[in-house]
């Protein structure tokens, strides 16, 4: 072949290989695009939580300094603490002036309103031991030796108060069983071994499981529920922490948590039943799309974050992701103002009307901005269109899940201090203390007294105490 023959087959060589080349670098800008995108994520603009954050990320706008000291302000609203009832208190000691300040005369009489000061303290925790003695005895007539029982309700060398104490150490302010032991025999003088209170968990456990299963009962016919799940483990598999979820489901008055080895849709339709017909608030995962859409809020606090993701890639999205931020803000506007009563829903309803339309069409002029991570994102919410704008014919209904996403916070931080569970069986102590202690907050009763009296009543086979709110409670829901 002679060289002005073999020419051209040197160009297509050449042309093959430069394809290929541009076709290496639009994969390496691809790659690149991602790996910039997923380094500036924060939780301003993704899912990622605020505390993966880097030192210095921006989130909200610093206020502007104002050139005040810090702390009260001349003129505000004095607050004291409240005194304590005239009839609750232990001891009074009353001070009276012997003689007049200005001319020494000797002063006689009470004063009829005299003026209060109160000093709280606390008395020296000590641990009340009741030994009880069995003795045996003889028969006289036949010499057969009868020892007497110990009563059943007695037979754990614990009490109610003190078993309560130890799963509200754990439940409650999230201490290890080691630091449970620690603190009762700094404070009270108790001596126990770690496994004791391991132990004492498992009876709680159990104690609680009826009125567990009842606020499960009453989540299911509640009107308005928020959902969320997060990430948990149980136990080691192939040594490794095994994978499971934490679930919560609130209502206003009570929540109730689960630890499940799935984030499927089967453990929310558990939760709540497949027959639930209230109005369900959550994020977009998937494992609620089973859910009328019709009754279905999806949270806005992780619609802000996407827009701001549309913001921070720029260009098209930028643009799109600008004007999506701009009518969330005027939402949020009306909506506190119709939450605090100086918007009525009548005109909020009205106003909405062009903010639904404006933000359908920047939704769909997202799906041709020519960034695929934005189209995607626009794709997924529009799916979900119809379960944007419940809550702004709904009263009751929030445009958010915060509800649900502070309920999941304390099993959260439980999460990373104890680093989840080891077995089934704590998990069902998790769930269950985690259960009642977010309930009884959220209906303002004292935790240590139901725990205690769901110990004894257990111990003695009577009726659990409820975690049911009261009538009063439930009507003051209802109208909320």
């Amino acid at each position: 072949m002679s060289p002005s023959e073999s020419i051209p087959a040197q160009v297509v060589q050449l042309q093959v290989l430069l394809g290929a080349a541009l076709e290496r670098i639009r994969q390496l800008e691809q790659e690149n695009a991602r790996l910039r995108e997923r380094l500036g994520q924060n939780s301003t603009n993704s899912s990622r939580p605020p505390s993966s954050d880097a030192p210095g990320t921006g989130r909200a706008k610093k206020k502007k300094r104002r050139g005040r000291r810090p702390g009260g302000q001349p003129g505000h609203a004095k607050h004291e603490r409240a005194l304590v009832p005239q009839e609750s208190v232990d001891e009074v000691v009353e001070l009276l002036p012997e003689q007049c300040q200005q001319c020494q005369g000797k002063l006689k009489g009470k004063d009829p309103e005299p003026q209060r000061h109160q000093v709280v303290e606390l008395e020296p925790v000590k641990a009340r031991v009741t030994e009880y003695q069995s003795h045996q005895l003889k028969c006289q007539r036949c010499g057969s030796l009868t020892r007497a029982e110990v009563p059943v309700e007695v037979r754990s060398a614990f009490g109610e108060r003190l078993g309560a104490s130890m799963s509200l150490l754990v439940g409650k302010y999230r201490l290890s069983k080691r630091l449970v032991c620690e603190v009762l025999s700094d404070v009270g003088g108790v001596r126990l071994s770690v496994g004791s209170v391991s132990n004492l968990e498992q009876q709680m456990s159990a104690a609680l499981r009826a009125p567990v299963q009842q606020a499960r009962a009453y989540v299911r016919n509640a009107r308005v529920v928020h959902a969320d799940e997060t990430g948990w483990t149980q136990g080691v598999k192939a040594g490794r922490a095994a994978r499971a979820w934490l679930w919560v489901v609130a209502s206003t008055l009570v929540v109730v948590f689960q630890i499940a080895l799935s984030r499927g849709r089967q453990v929310i339709q558990q939760l709540l039943g497949t027959d639930f017909v209230g109005w369900l608030i959550t994020d977009r995962w998937s494992a609620y799309d089973w859910y009328d859409s019709g009754l279905r809020q999806v949270c806005w606090s992780h619609l802000t974050r996407d827009f701001q993701g549309f913001i921070d890639r720029g260009g098209p999205s930028g643009r799109i992701g600008r004007q999506l931020m701009s009518q969330r803000n005027r939402m949020f506007q009306w909506w506190h103002r119709v939450r605090d009563g100086t918007l009525t829903r009548q005109e909020f309803q009205k106003r909405m009307l062009p903010v639904e339309r404006t933000v359908g069409t920047l939704l769909r002029q997202a799906l041709g901005c020519g960034q695929k991570k934005t189209e995607g994102v626009a794709r997924r919410i529009l799916r979900l269109e119809k379960c944007l704008w419940v809550f702004v014919d709904v009263p009751g209904v929030e445009p958010t899940n915060n509800s649900g996403e502070r309920a999941i916070r304390q099993g959260v931080i439980y999460r990373k201090l104890s680093f989840g569970t080891r077995s089934e069986r704590g998990s069902r102590f998790v769930e269950r203390i985690l259960t009642v202690v977010t309930t009884l907050k959220q209906q303002r009763r004292n935790p240590l007294e139901f725990l205690t009296q769901a110990l004894w009543t257990y111990r003695r086979g009577l009726p659990p105490p409820s975690l049911l709110p009261t009538s009063d409670l439930a009507q003051a829901a209802v109208a909320a």
